[in-house]
């Protein structure tokens, strides 16, 4: 198994090279109807996401384990069903397939099907997948998948005008709005640093790249909901941006290495403290940046997507691959 590990650790890094040279951004993202995502999806599952295997009868795709899990059954991802239902949507933008359509609608009641409705958390998506890096072995919340269900829930109620969507898409705001310690997603917010989880854990991970997905989330409600729609949850998804914005810029400078920036921040006991990103991760992190640095104005989060780019040599990348190295060790990754 160690020998398998380290041969699938090892190819992973060398295609990392060569990972999210070239990724497609939408910068036109200020209308109220919502178009393109804030990156361009393609349906093309060897570059959208590779952990994606087979889909089921309804188009919805099936995702294998990761190699340190030893269940190898597949499962429902939301994470990666949402990326996929976001690409069939693009696809049905390109060219009003009646077909992308209706493939894009039964993905999005994949998330209406599946949620788990709570009195005091609103709804939720679970991820049964394993996470033994986090120590989470039972199913877990991600605010990633909380915010990748918004957005494909608002545009499936965007393009059928059923409140039905709109509905679960303003009770998955709630778990924002409270703490990993009482069931919510958000960590950091009692010092002002809002930080919105990836991975539901006993104690704060803090994924960068996640963190910012999940504030392109947010803003798909702030665009899309007018606020005369729905005062109430276009004033929960506009504190919630703002305060995710907020946490982000006092945090960043604490993900930077001097050279590369870290994957994430995590207080699990024994968790090395310094886990890098992968090349990809870097060049995905960074246009997330400059995304959010058109959309708020924020100069701080300019200025770290340039340095961000700067970063991305090979003097940088090889001293990377050391503590990577070092931290799969640690993690028993490899």
């Amino acid at each position: 198994m160690k020998i398998k590990k380290a041969i699938f650790m090892l190819r992973k890094l060398l295609r990392d090279l060569n990972t999210n040279r070239k990724i497609e951004i939408n910068m036109e993202n200020q209308s109220e109807t919502l178009g393109y995502y804030y990156i361009k999806f393609d349906e093309d599952i060897a570059k959208l996401n590779r952990l994606i295997h087979s889909f089921d009868k309804n188009g919805v795709p099936l995702n294998t384990t990761y190699i340190d899990v030893e269940d190898t059954k597949l499962h429902y991802y939301p994470i990666s069903i949402g990326q996929y239902g976001l690409a069939i949507f693009h696809s049905w933008l390109k060219t009003h397939s009646e077909e992308k359509k209706a493939h894009f609608l039964r993905i999005a009641d994949w998330f209406m099907n599946n949620r788990t409705d709570h009195s005091e958390l609103g709804c939720y998506w679970l991820t049964d997948v394993p996470k033994p890096e986090y120590h989470v072995y039972q199913p877990w919340k991600s605010a990633f998948a909380q915010s990748r269900g918004i957005s494909m829930l608002l545009r499936a109620w965007q393009l059928t005008e059923d409140d039905a969507y709109l509905k679960v898409a303003t009770q998955a705001l709630i778990p924002f709005t409270k703490d990993i310690t009482v069931g919510g997603v958000s960590v950091d917010r009692e010092k002002g640093e809002t930080f919105y989880e990836e991975y539901v854990a006993e104690c704060p991970t803090r994924v960068l790249d996640g963190h910012g997905f999940c504030l392109f989330g947010l803003y798909d409600y702030i665009r899309a909901v007018p606020e005369n729609k729905d005062p109430n949850g276009y004033a929960l998804a506009l504190r919630l941006f703002n305060e995710g914005v907020e946490g982000l810029t006092r945090q960043l400078p604490l993900f930077d290495m001097g050279f590369w920036p870290r994957f994430n921040r995590c207080d699990l006991s024994g968790y090395p403290q310094d886990d890098p990103c992968t090349i990809g991760y870097l060049r995905l992190v960074r246009q997330q940046l400059l995304i959010l640095y058109r959309i708020t104005g924020k100069e701080e989060l300019r200025l770290f997507s340039e340095k961000f780019h700067h970063y991305d040599r090979i003097s940088n990348i090889l001293k990377m691959y050391r503590h990577k190295f070092t931290a799969l060790k640690k993690l028993n990754r490899l």
